[in-house]
């Protein structure tokens, strides 16, 4: 934890909502791409009949259902931060977020609590098409909920459609609201990085258990998925990154110059590798760049000119800490390019068999998706200070007047609490993971189960 003698009230508040959402985002982003896939396996079951897709659905529907139930606490701890330390923020554009944030609850967290008991408990007491039309419905609500808080998020971001009065927004038009200019970027980045988030945790636990000596149908199965997912979604990722980029540079140029750690302004700019930016001697220091990359990759022309971060001196956020994510964000990236495109080719090389060293490099990656999803909502969320609305409405106009002991004391729970839950949540589900793999070992070894060699079960 930092040392709280050497911050102020602000910063501790925004460490403090900082871990809260760390914590959150984990979570929504594993079950909005889960539900889907769940839904993509009870298909799978319900038009081939193969025992293997149905197996497939009950191991991670109990994933999904802790890791819905994670996800469901943290944002309840989260939103009352809106109130204990951020008072500024809905006093100032409560008519805009207080109605959407209302209508995620009314439509998309209603519609996942009704239909998410029939779908975990369901399956012998409904009819299997009431029991697959459930599994839909809590899909379209987790990504229901996703569009309410981007259409929210993306609003800060890019506001428009709204007027101010004595210092309060009005909405003047709801349809601009939602669809502000970052939206459609912003939804789709985070829609993909969700599935690869899934693709990764469903590759990378299938190893695992393949790894432990299972070679179920269900094993081959998951695993391919994911590998193929990740192959699938990574490339599209990469484009629509890269146009999330464009429309950053557009809207808000002082958080793409901290991006791309870019200080003044020119043409032909470098694209920096790698540097320590340093904001008292406003350079990079060890800085490692390729001419003119920045400007063709940004305005597709050599000579197109990029804004520097001397141009918003006292109006551009943190420097260092956007950097650095932002590059571990793109590193992640390209390291999931590479492994699943590897592992895809592997397992068509070898007929759905992964080679034990490959394997292993999927057992690693298991939680890569939450590493560079973690670090692009720095980007995003560092990368807008010293906004809280970008040109609205500004972090310190918001914070509630609290002592730094008191943030600093319910930081610290928090913390410690957090800990405690990430911990048990990777326990728990490898725990599943290796009580799935003795079931299914004690399955096989009844001769009235009918086992299926290695061959058999990889193409079933």
């Amino acid at each position: 934890m930092p040392d709280l003698g050497s911050i102020d009230a602000l910063l501790a508040a925004r460490i403090q909502f900082a871990a809260n959402i760390t914590f959150h985002i984990l979570f929504p982003a594993i079950s909005l791409a889960l539900a889907w896939l769940l839904l993509y396996f009870k298909l799978r079951y319900d038009r081939s009949g193969q025992g293997r897709w149905l197996d497939a659905y009950r191991f991670w529907v109990k994933v999904f259902a802790l890791t819905f139930a994670l996800g469901v606490v943290s944002g309840v701890t989260m939103s009352f931060q809106f109130g204990t330390n951020w008072p500024g923020f809905m006093e100032t554009v409560g008519n805009i977020a207080g109605p959407l944030l209302a209508y995620e609850v009314l439509t998309a967290f209603f519609l996942e609590a009704t239909f998410l008991g029939i779908m975990l408990f369901g399956v012998k007491r409904v009819s299997n098409r009431v029991h697959t039309f459930a599994t839909l419905m809590v899909a379209v609500g987790t990504t229901l909920s996703a569009f309410w808080i981007l259409a929210l998020n993306s609003w800060m971001q890019t506001p428009v459609g709204f007027e101010m009065t004595d210092g309060v927004a009005h909405p003047t038009d709801w349809l601009a609201i939602l669809f502000s200019p970052s939206f459609p970027y912003r939804f789709t980045h985070m829609m993909i990085a969700s599935g690869l988030t899934v693709a990764f945790l469903v590759a990378g636990v299938s190893a695992y258990r393949w790894r432990r000596g299972e070679r179920s149908g269900e094993i081959y199965a998951t695993l391919a998925t994911g590998v193929r997912l990740a192959a699938i979604l990574i490339p599209i990722q990469i484009l629509v990154g890269d146009l999330h980029g464009l429309n950053t540079l557009q809207h808000q140029p002082a958080k793409l110059a901290a991006m791309e750690g870019i200080w003044e302004t020119g043409t032909a700019v470098p694209a920096v590798i790698v540097a320590l930016p340093d904001e008292e001697t406003r350079t990079n220091r060890y800085e490692l760049a390729v001419p003119g990359l920045a400007s063709l990759y940004l305005g597709h022309e050599w000579e197109f000119e990029v804004k520097g971060l001397n141009e918003f001196v006292g109006e551009h956020p943190p420097v260092l800490p956007v950097f650095v994510a932002f590059r571990v964000m793109v590193g992640i990236g390209l390291l999931m390019l590479a492994v699943s495109w590897l592992a895809w080719a592997q397992l068509r090389r070898r007929g759905g068999e992964p080679g034990s060293g490959m394997a292993g490099v999927l057992v690693a990656m298991t939680f890569s998706g939450w590493v560079a999803l973690v670090a692009g909502w720095y980007v995003t969320e560092i990368g807008r200070q010293p906004w809280l609305v970008q040109g609205v409405l500004t972090t310190a106009s918001a914070v509630a007047d609290h002592t730094v002991g008191r943030v600093g004391l319910t930081l610290a729970m928090y913390l410690s609490l957090y800990v405690v839950l990430l911990v048990s949540y990777v326990s728990v589900l490898f725990y599943l993971a290796r009580k799935a793999g003795t079931s299914d070992r004690a399955r096989d070894m009844n001769p009235a189960a009918g086992p299926l060699a290695p061959t058999e079960a990889r193409h079933a």
